[in-house]
């Protein structure tokens, strides 16, 4: 099939249009399933996996955020700073750097969760904690056994990791079952306490544990098996939750309110 048409319209004009690629593992696609990418924060269940390995008395709130992209609200700085106790180490020892009109520094960046996770994962390892973000050190061999080798450098400084869209539908089929809790637990950790896709689909549709990635990229897997991606040609994150909603048959994800400024209702973004 075609790629699936997200049309974004303020008032009666078409000012966009997006193609979102789409690969399901029940063998249902939109687009090119082939479509060669990176999977940037889509990974990062996996990612976490040696971290969550490392101990037996992790709370729910530390993995989540071990998987988020946050927004940097009090809620996800909180979780971030336990991690960090927990790996006995500080904020000047996450190896992200910072992002601009996000607050406390490098904190406040989007990954501070995964980098505070691999912190203390080096510590429950006894790994050395620093360059943990080098290819070549144990904690990022690991996770190059459970995904492939780093093909570039992903917005935070870690190792990234190529797929094609057909591959990425399976991606979180893998997420083991204490991190699939965690995330279903907190999705507002995951993401953000609104607005963020994956933690809507989590937080009101049973079954689904879902992560964004930057570019335009979204994956998703049910406790069923089921699993999917979603690529957009043009990185435009905005076009997923119509585009997800479609093939999902999901009533409220299938049009999104374009807003301005003064969060007036100006428009629409939808398939």
């Amino acid at each position: 099939m075609d790629a699936i048409r997200v049309v974004v319209r303020r008032g009666a004009v078409v000012e966009a249009v997006h193609r979102v690629h789409a690969a399901t593992t029940w063998g249902e696609s939109f687009g090119d399933p082939s479509l060669a990418f990176l999977l940037r924060s889509s990974v990062k269940p996996l990612q976490a996996i040696p971290f969550v390995e490392g101990y037996d008395d992790l709370g729910d709130d530390e993995i989540a955020i071990s998987c988020a992209s946050h927004h940097a609200e009090p809620a996800q700085l909180e979780a971030v700073r336990k991690v960090l106790a927990r790996a006995g180490a500080t904020v000047d020892d996450l190896e992200n750097g910072t992002q601009e009109g996000r607050p406390d520094g490098r904190l406040g960046h989007n990954c501070s969760g995964k980098h505070a996770g691999m912190l203390a994962a080096c510590r429950a390892h006894g790994w050395p904690l620093h360059p943990y973000r080098d290819p070549s050190h144990p904690l990022q061999r690991w996770i190059a056994e459970l995904v492939g080798e780093p093909v570039a450098v992903d917005g935070c400084g870690l190792p990234t990791f190529a797929s094609t869209l057909r591959d990425a539908a399976f991606l979180l089929t893998r997420t083991p079952v204490r991190i699939r809790e965690a995330m279903r637990a907190r999705p507002e950790l995951v993401g953000a306490a609104r607005g963020a896709p994956d933690t809507d689909l989590m937080r009101g549709h049973e079954g689904w544990i879902a992560k964004g990635g930057a570019e335009g990229l979204f994956c998703a897997a049910h406790a069923d098996g089921r699993g999917l991606a979603l690529k957009v040609e043009d990185g435009a994150f905005r076009a997923i939750p119509p585009a997800l909603g479609a093939l999902l048959g999901i009533e409220s994800f299938r049009e999104v309110p374009l807003t301005n400024s003064l969060d007036e209702t100006v428009g629409s973004i939808s398939v």
